[in-house]
Order: structure tokens, then sequence, then C-alpha cells
């Protein structure tokens, strides 16, 4: 007997066909081997395992699906308005008192009824001390039974703030445009009833807009539809003036061009009630700026048209000739 090879394997004629078998049976186990040793590795490493000859390539593992980052603190946000603690604060205001709950018409209602074209509005509700009771929408004001000062756009306000405004239209204002020769035909409104603090600045202290006790007054057109601004420096300084004078004694709280910078372009009132019934009036009536000086050749032209005499009259030459005076 001899050997085949170097795997030690007899080689008479009953044993080939074993040595046949065992020889392809030896690499056959070599490369399962191979292969399963190449999958451990990669099972620890976290590599995926790479097939050798003609063995399937294993699956990748699934990686663990990292959890979502919890959301950074976030301070709540502040509410424009404390929230409410009571019915008072939250539904009817902090001024409603239920005494006062009727379906009669306040005293003040029945008197501006005669007066003045208005639609009755009901309780305006909060938040806070916004809103209030007896509301009314002023759309004109009564002069005649035929004539009328429309009011646009109409303002909502309490009835005692359209009272006056009412009041001041009729007996202020037409008789002072009635002057410059042309009637008052329409009133021209900037806000009224607005929730917000006071110049809309968040977190100021509350505007008399607020509480439906404030109108803004942009211009005024009249029967010609030539239309006045109060605040244009153009417009006669005396109506201006005389405007001035009357809203600040019927009104306590005037504020327009030089007050605060936030009333250039109209004119506040409103009916804030203040300790010792203090006032406001502050309304600035503007000229327009003086023209400005003449330059250096102007001026040196007005000086030559200053030094020459003016030419005589009797001895202009008329078509060639000389003039010829005649004694009478």
């Amino acid at each position: 007997m001899g050997t085949a090879g170097n795997l030690g394997l007899t080689t008479n004629a009953s044993s080939r066909g074993t040595i046949r078998f065992v020889a392809h049976i030896a690499p056959m186990k070599l490369g399962i081997t191979s292969f399963v040793l190449a999958a451990l590795c990669c099972r620890f490493s976290g590599l995926p395992a790479v097939a050798q000859d003609s063995a399937p390539a294993a699956a990748p593992l699934a990686q663990p699906v990292p959890l979502p980052r919890s959301r950074p603190h976030q301070s709540a946000a502040k509410p424009g308005w404390p929230e409410p603690q009571s019915f008072h604060e939250a539904v009817a205001g902090l001024d409603f008192k239920s005494e006062d709950v009727t379906s009669a018409p306040s005293e003040c209602r029945l008197r501006l009824e005669k007066i003045a074209v208005i639609a009755p509005l009901p309780r305006l509700m909060g938040p806070g001390t916004c809103g209030g009771g007896d509301m009314v929408e002023l759309s004109a004001v009564k002069l005649s039974t035929t004539l009328q000062v429309m009011v646009k756009p109409a303002p909502t306000i309490r009835c005692s703030m359209a009272e006056s405004l009412t009041l001041w239209i009729r007996d202020e204002a037409v008789p002072r445009f009635a002057k410059t020769g042309a009637a008052l035909r329409i009133v021209d409104t900037y806000d009224d009833y607005n929730c917000r603090g006071r110049n809309r600045v968040i977190g100021a202290r509350m505007s008399e807009h607020g509480r439906g006790n404030a109108v803004d007054i942009r211009s005024f057109t009249l029967a010609d539809s030539k239309v006045v601004f109060p605040t244009d420096i153009h417009a006669p300084k005396d109506l201006r003036v005389g405007l001035r004078e009357s809203v600040c004694s019927r009104f306590p709280t005037v504020l327009g061009p030089g007050s605060d910078g936030y009333h250039e372009e109209h004119i506040h009132l409103d009916l804030a009630e203040r300790n010792n019934n203090y006032r406001i009036c502050q309304w600035d009536v503007r000229e327009p700026p003086p023209p400005p000086p003449p330059s250096e050749e102007q001026a040196l032209i007005a000086a030559e048209l200053a030094d020459k005499p003016l030419p005589n009259p009797l001895t202009t030459k008329v078509g060639g000739q000389g003039a010829s005076r005649r004694k009478l």
C-alpha cells in the first residue's frame, strides 16, 4: 500500500472510492468552518458577514433606533391679559353691577336719541377692564328734522361719550365751519372702541379706547366736498384755534400734534376722570414754516433793482413818440 499525496490514505483498489469521497468532503468542511468563523467575527465586530465560495451572504443585523431627543425647556408664554379669577373678570367686566341690568334705556340714551342717530349695543365684555355697558353706535348728528352731519365710520362708544361728541359737533364745530362759508357735512373718525393699551403699546396702561370713552377725529368734509384736516398746517389757523379751544373746554383729554408723537395726524378726545378734575389739552396749532432766505445771487439782483430809479411815466414813449402833457 502507498500514500495518496499528503492525505495519508491507502491507495488499494478496495479503498479508492473511499479515498475519492473523503478527498471531496475535506475541502467542504474547511470552507464551512471558515464561513462560520467569519460570521462569528462579524457578529461581534458589528460588520456584515462576507460570503465565501458559493455560500449565501448573512442578512445585515438591524441597528437599534435611537430615541428622539427631548424638547428643550420652554417657559410658558405670558398671556396678553391676566387670567380671569371671577365672573366679573371673565364675563361681565369689572364694573358690572347686577342692579343696573334692565331692559329700559338709560337716561343718557333717551336724551341722545333726540339729537343723534344711534344704534344701542349689548354690553361689551372684557377681558379685564375692557368693555362696558350702555354702548351705542353713533352714525349721525341731527341739526334739524331734515339736516344731519354724518359720523363715518360710525364709532362704537359709551353713551356719555357719544352725547359729548354730539353736542360738540352740533354746538361748536358746525357754527365754526359755517363761518368759513361752507357747511359741515361729515366728521371722519379714526378710532373708537378698541381693547388695547395706550398708544397700542403692549403692556401699557389701559387706553380709554378700551372702555369706550374715547374717539379720534381725522378730518371734516364740507358741503363743497372740501376736506379739512385739523392737523393740517395749511388749514385756516383761526379755524383750528377755535376747534382746539372748544374741544379742550368740553373733553378732559385732548391730544394732537406735539403731544406725544402718536397723535400727529388726528385729534384724540376722551372722558378720562382724574383727581381734582385735572385736564390735559395738548394740541399745537402749527403754522407753515417761513420761506427760506434768498440765495446770494437773488440778493444781488434785488439790490441792483433797488438802486435803479423807476421810469417816469410822463416820459415813457408810446409808439415811438414821446408822451406830451398838456395843461388843462
